[in-house]
């Protein structure tokens, strides 16, 4: 077997995908019976995996499993299994280790480990490496151990795992090497890093740029409207410049399965030192509060025509953490929807995704768009799907709150831009 996948999620059935494409005989070790069974059936629970994709996949000989016994055989193990945070808000690194445990109870000589699971810098070496010599074999000198940091971006159309460049990290340079050349074989461009540690930090990086140049345009989105000031507008034209500047855009709050939790592992590694990152933990402490700031500005919308939030019907419109896709981890929307009942406003939801939806335990009524924006005092939109038409928006919404500009342009007098 070239390639046995240890999590077959977002990152890893991605992974899949591209190395049955090229040919290598692929196996995913997955510890959902009912993912497997899914897989089998040719049905597939990832947005940018389609069920074409796992037909493909199954003919060029994919093997989903439950079975560990499969990483015997493996030439390449390749853990991508996820790291959120812990109840504490440090870093929950159970699945890795775990991950790493399997690997090591049939690793083979000669084999090539690699972990794309996003963690703090130093995990690869103080963390997986001591785990999977329990095996009696020596990484660097016995098999290959590297760090590959995943790019996922779901629900991208342009970028996906061949024509991003990969990233890898070795122990040693043979083991960089090592998986620079198997990535090499499905990855249009491999990018060698000094080591695990750079490599590591290198995706810590990535996504702490836009954990913090998000908190920016939010803390602004804050004053701005204080300041009666068109963010949008200011920011769309700033973007004008060719040079020394990107765009990012204000919204209810960050969602995702990066950069609500990546930057958490770096600020944890940090205090391991001895001190803060008190940039990465004010622009958290911004994000965070977001939501709470939406719930503020629908309570004021509607008292200003007149009406109470308490017992007020509210449309949520859009309840994934981003547009076009069914993904809902870390989303805004549900911390947006709890502080809106805690004040006693009466929900719906609305999203072209996602049938069945629940917060703390407690269903939220599905409803089709058309009557829900009929029905609703307000309208709240958390995520900007492509089905939402903005003109129809504005002229079927009583009264339309807009956190991600979907109807940026509109000069209507029931909409109101975050």
């Amino acid at each position: 077997m070239d390639l046995v996948v240890i999590g077959l999620g977002y990152v890893g059935l991605p992974l899949v995908r591209e190395a049955c494409a090229a040919g290598l005989s692929t196996a995913g070790l997955e510890r959902s019976e009912a993912v497997v069974e899914g897989l089998r059936a040719g049905r597939s629970h990832v947005d940018d995996v389609s069920a074409e994709d796992v037909a493909a996949m199954l003919a060029a000989g994919f093997a989903p499993t439950t079975d560990q016994a499969v990483l015997a055989e493996a030439r390449t193990i390749v853990i991508c299994v996820p790291t959120p945070l812990s109840p504490d808000g440090g870093p929950d690194l159970s699945a890795v280790t775990q991950a790493a445990e399997t690997a090591a109870a049939h690793l083979a000589p000669g084999a090539l480990v690699v972990l794309e699971s996003t963690t703090y810098p130093g995990t690869t070496d103080e963390v997986v490496r001591p785990i999977l010599e329990k095996s009696g074999l020596s990484a660097g000198t016995d098999f290959h151990l590297a760090f590959s940091p995943e790019r996922i971006d779901p629900g991208n159309a342009e970028y996906g795992v061949r024509n991003t460049p990969k990233i890898v990290g070795g122990l040693t340079p043979a083991c960089a090497a090592a998986a620079a050349g198997f990535y090499g074989r499905f990855v249009d461009r491999v990018v060698q890093a000094r080591g695990t540690r750079e490599a590591e930090m290198a995706k810590l990086l990535e996504n702490t740029y836009r954990h913090v140049n998000i908190a920016l345009v939010n803390e602004m989105a804050v004053f701005c409207h204080e300041l009666g000031i068109d963010l949008w507008d200011a920011i769309d034209c700033a973007a004008t410049k060719p040079f020394g500047f990107q765009a990012f855009r204000p919204g209810p709050g960050v969602g995702g399965h990066c950069i609500p939790i990546d930057p958490n592992y770096l600020s944890y590694k940090v205090r391991s030192l001895g001190y803060p990152f008190r940039f990465v933990e004010l622009a958290q402490e911004i994000n965070d509060r977001m939501p709470r700031y939406v719930a503020e500005r629908a309570q004021q919308l509607l008292n200003q025509q007149g009406r109470a939030l308490k017992g007020s019907r509210v449309l949520l419109l859009g309840v994934t953490y981003k547009a076009d896709i069914a993904d809902q981890r870390e989303s805004p929307a549900r911390p947006v929807a709890r502080r809106l009942a805690r004040l006693g406003a009466e929900l719906v939801f609305h999203d072209p995704y996602v049938r069945d939806w629940e917060v703390d335990g407690s269903a939220v009524p599905a409803v089709g768009l058309a009557e829900g924006l009929a029905g609703a005092d307000l309208a709240i939109v958390l995520t900007d799907h492509r089905e939402y038409d903005p003109d129809a928006l504005a002229r079927d919404a009583r009264l339309l709150f807009d956190t991600r500009g979907r109807t940026r342009g509109l000069s209507e007098p029931t909409v109101e831009m975050l």
